[in-house]
């Protein structure tokens, strides 16, 4: 099994965070958002894991060796491809097609999710979907009663289906859709100025691949700060039976509403910290009440009362009570 993660987008609705940070590796109760959503898909197959690709843009190298590092926590060879202009979701899978052969899960990297199953890797697709209440914002997929794949509608205004399509797909034979994905592009063919995966999708099964839907039990969006803070929120209620405060840490005169999660000498005093925090490595709060937030890496923050928040690394922080979003080597006194 392989894994594909286009990761080249700027993350732009994640801004301040995003500026200093690629969007996917900000983290999430200590990992980044990737290392989770790998995490995750890893479980679900019962294939070993031979390699992850990522593509990227120009992330820089301490990025490439931590994702590359991310990969062989996991036993997999790393990866790293190049998307140098944004041409659309076909392209950005494409650009890994020297990894596209045999069993392949693409995945992209702005999404984490909750399931319990595992992959069938019998069927010749799998596309994964959710139900959601408002299917006009969405890509979705059609089908028929045998409950295939017929239709991809992109937003569709008047109703088809409520099954959105969520960004995570599985392939039997990844040279297929390989080979689909270069046919888009050698033949420049383009929807809105970009080359989209559901084009390549439509020819598979023009031409007799049977995809099928697969459904995960949450879907959890990183797009912009309250859905990063609510996916938090989410993604701690799904581990909090692990071991979630290191021994490193140093808590003093401190009270702690599980589920929260803290990182490496981390120093918290005189504060009431969650429920629903993650706090990262090297990080302090004092004299302080931090609820359903992200308090990212070392940063320094005292005599705050704030909620529904993200504070970046290395940031220090003296205010008063507020829903935050501050980026990285920031520093607000007030």
């Amino acid at each position: 099994m392989k894994i594909i993660v286009p990761m080249a987008g700027r993350g732009s609705r994640l801004r301040p965070h995003t500026l200093t940070t690629p969007k996917p590796l900000v983290k999430i109760a200590g990992k980044p958002i990737v290392h989770r959503l790998v995490e995750d898909l890893a479980a679900m197959s019962d294939e070993k894991l031979e390699e992850i690709a990522f593509v990227i843009g120009d992330f820089g190298e301490i990025v490439e060796k931590e994702l590359v590092g991310i990969a062989e926590s996991l036993g997999a060879k790393g990866t790293i491809y190049y998307q140098d202009e944004p041409l659309g979701t076909a392209h950005a899978i494409l650009c890994a097609a020297d990894s596209m052969d045999g069993n392949i899960i693409v995945a992209f990297a702005d999404t984490l999710f909750k399931a319990d199953f595992s992959i069938d890797k019998f069927e010749d697709g799998i596309i994964y979907t959710q139900k959601v209440a408002d299917p006009s914002a969405f890509g979705v997929v059609k089908l028929n009663n045998d409950g295939f794949i017929t239709d991809f509608v992109e937003k569709p205004q008047e109703f088809v289906s409520d099954q959105a399509i969520i960004g995570i797909y599985f392939f039997k034979e990844g040279e297929r859709l390989r080979a689909e994905l270069q046919y888009l592009v050698d033949n420049n063919i383009m929807n809105d100025g970009e080359y989209q995966l559901t084009g390549a999708l439509e020819n598979l099964k023009a031409k007799g691949a049977k995809l099928k839907p697969g459904t995960v039990e949450e879907w959890l969006d990183c797009g912009n700060k309250d859905a990063i803070v609510n996916t938090n929120q989410r993604y701690l209620t799904y581990i909090e039976d692990q071991e979630l405060v290191h021994d490193s840490s140093e808590l003093d005169n401190v009270v702690l509403i599980s589920p929260v999660y803290v990182g490496e000498n981390v120093r918290i005093k005189n504060a009431v910290v969650g429920p629903y925090v993650s706090v990262g490595s090297n990080t302090i709060i004092e004299n302080s009440v931090v609820q359903n937030s992200i308090v990212q890496e070392d940063s320094d923050i005292r005599k705050v009362n704030i909620e529904n928040s993200v504070v970046g690394n290395h940031v220090v922080y003296r205010g008063r009570s507020k829903d935050l979003s501050i980026g990285d080597f920031t520093s607000v006194k007030e």
